[in-house]
């Protein structure tokens, strides 16, 4: 074989309109599957509107459907409009966000509504830059209310859809830890160019990889992209690298601000240091837990030693 000889190894280049066909058959299998097996979710209906896509995206960060849907319904009904919100004290929405855990959202989503309020009149904003330029949005939250609420043409990439990806394209097991560029890239490759098509995109993939390519227990045989999953076709190779271990919560300091924000919520007067003392044996934690509350804006403190959920 001489220098210049081409490797037996080495795949042909695919040409761009090869690669676009292949991507516009993964489109319309993932949306013709995600037309049937879609889950009825409220913030999916037609009439839900922007404010409460938004409210769904801010509640299911890190938060099964099944806990966040109760919460959901309470809070639209309590705060349809992001106004509604905004005229509340964040402690409010401290205290209705419930055992949902990582309560900094709750905050989070109260000065988004404040914003929307003093900066839009009332009403989620259509602009991606504008939805970004929000407090407490990051890339993904923007991305997914201009797709979802708005229909536009945006790469929204959730630990599911990453997920999906890295299966079936780049043919891995799992996706990094934390989002790369290279994943970044790969799902604006595969953006479909009509936003109409591009928002269903986002949510079908989405759905597929919570209900059929999930972190574990994957149903391959119920998928409708087996026959040109990368992952799959490799045989399933194990996920290299470190091992993936789940979050745990029972004796951390997660689980003791749990605990002290429960007394608060439900008080409805400011709740002295003795009965915050009583929710936790060991004292070095529980004031650990109670400082970071308060370094967070969950808690203030005040005079004689009572806390409260924030006023302002």
């Amino acid at each position: 074989m001489t220098a210049t000889a081409l490797s037996p190894q080495t795949p042909p280049a695919e040409s761009p309109a090869d690669s676009d066909a292949r991507h516009d058959v993964l489109h319309r299998q993932v949306i013709a599957w995600f037309d049937g097996h879609a889950r009825d979710l409220p913030w999916r209906s037609p009439d839900a509107g922007a404010w409460a896509v938004m409210v769904s995206e801010f509640m299911l960060q890190q938060t099964p459907v099944s806990r966040v849907l109760p919460v959901y319904e309470q809070w639209l009904a309590r705060w349809p409009r992001p106004a509604d919100l905004a005229k509340e004290a964040p402690g409010e929405a401290v205290r209705a966000w419930g055992r949902l855990g990582y309560p900094r959202r709750a905050l989070r989503l109260h000065g988004a509504a404040v914003a929307i309020t003093e900066r839009h009149g009332g009403d989620v904003p259509s602009k991606h830059s504008q939805l970004l330029a929000l407090p407490g949005i990051g890339e993904y939250t923007a991305a997914a209310v201009a797709s979802f609420a708005y229909g536009q043409r945006h790469a929204v990439l959730d630990t599911n859809v990453r997920r999906v990806l890295a299966r079936a394209v780049t043919g891995v097991r799992y996706p990094p830890n934390a989002t790369t560029a290279a994943e970044r890239r790969l799902a604006r490759e595969l953006l479909p160019e009509e936003e109409r098509t591009a928002a269903r995109w986002a949510a079908a993939s989405m759905e597929l990889g919570a209900l059929v390519c999930t972190a574990k227990g994957e149903e391959c045989g119920k998928c409708p992209i087996a026959a040109q999953c990368a992952w799959l076709g490799a045989g399933k190779p194990e996920h290299e690298g470190p091992p993936r271990r789940g979050q745990t919560y029972a004796g951390t300091d997660r689980q003791v601000r749990g605990k002290l924000l429960a007394v608060l919520r439900a008080a409805v007067a400011p709740v002295p240091q003795a009965a915050l003392d009583r929710v936790w044996d060991e004292p070095v934690q529980r004031a650990r837990a109670l400082d970071s509350l308060v370094a967070d804006g969950l808690v203030e403190p005040m005079e004689g030693g009572l806390y409260r959920l924030p006023l302002t």
